[in-house]
Order: C-alpha cells, then structure tokens, then sequence
C-alpha cells in the first residue's frame, strides 16, 4: 500500500464496476425467475448463471486455492465475459481468462483432466465426469494471503514466498 497509495482507491473502483455489471444481470434473472414460477416452470435452470454456482460445483474453484491463478483480467472484464457465456457467445480461449495458451493436464488419480495453462479452471473435466479438486503444489496459507505476502512492495508476486 506504501509503495502505491492509489491502490485502495481503483480496487474500489474496480469493483463497483463489476457490481453494477453483476447487479444489472442479477435483477434480469430474478424477473424472468418470477416470470416463469408464475407460469408453473419452478426448476432452476441448468447450468445455474455463474453468480449462483457454489464455490464446490465451480470449474473455477481452483483459484481458491492458489493467488497466482487468478484470472488477470479486470474484475468487470470478467463479469462481461461471463455474462456473455451465460447468453450463449462463443468466446476464444478459456472461459475465465481468455488464455489460449497450451492446456495443462492434471492427473485425477485415475484419468486426466484439462486445466487452463493460466488460470487452472477446469476446461475439459475427468472421463470419470466428476468434479475433482485440484490443489496447487504449494498449499497457500489464507493469513499470509490476507496479509499479502505472496507480494513485494512494489506489487510483484514475492520470489521469496511460501518461506520454507
């Protein structure tokens, strides 16, 4: 924060953003909801929208697990691509981050499953059709997330960490 003071103020900014893209679309799905219980349809849709999606049925859910993964979009930019999925586009590289960079193959104990070469979500599943979790070579402690020291001050991910 010392070595950008501005930072606190585009994260802010970033994310009212993609609240008010979220927030737009959120409100669209709730009326058609409505629309369509009145009409006697109750079964959610399937897939659900991304915003409904617990964090356990996410193809995204590895990020969970390692900071570095995180898409390197705007968090808006990530709302849109989103939301342009849900409406049935056709977009160019993986799903989250737009990677078209090579896949990475990640054994399942018993197959393979395809993940995003940046971002590592799930692009192509286990044959066994299962959901699997995908943790990272070096299990990440949430503190020392919180406290950003997978980071140097200059905002650079840190060579140093994990330590030890």
């Amino acid at each position: 924060m010392e070595a950008d003071p501005d930072a606190l103020a585009r994260a802010v900014e970033e994310l009212h953003e993609a609240r008010v893209l979220w927030l737009v679309r959120a409100d669209g799905y709730a009326a058609q909801r409505r629309a369509e219980k009145q009409a006697g349809r109750r079964a959610v849709p399937n897939p659900r929208p991304w915003w409904l999606q617990s964090w356990r049925e996410s193809p995204d859910h590895a990020w969970f697990e390692d900071p570095f993964r995180h898409p390197s979009l705007r968090l808006s930019e990530y709302v849109r691509r989103q939301n342009a999925i849900l409406d049935g586009a056709e977009l160019p590289g993986c799903p989250a981050c737009g990677d078209e960079g090579p896949r990475v193959l990640n054994s399942t104990g018993h197959g393979w499953a395809e993940l995003c070469g940046r971002c590592a979500r799930a692009l192509a599943p286990c044959p066994c059709g299962q959901r699997h979790r995908f943790v990272p070579e070096t299990p990440f402690n949430w503190n020392e997330i919180w406290q950003r020291a997978h980071m140097s001050d200059d905002g650079t991910p840190n060579p140093h960490w994990p330590a030890g």
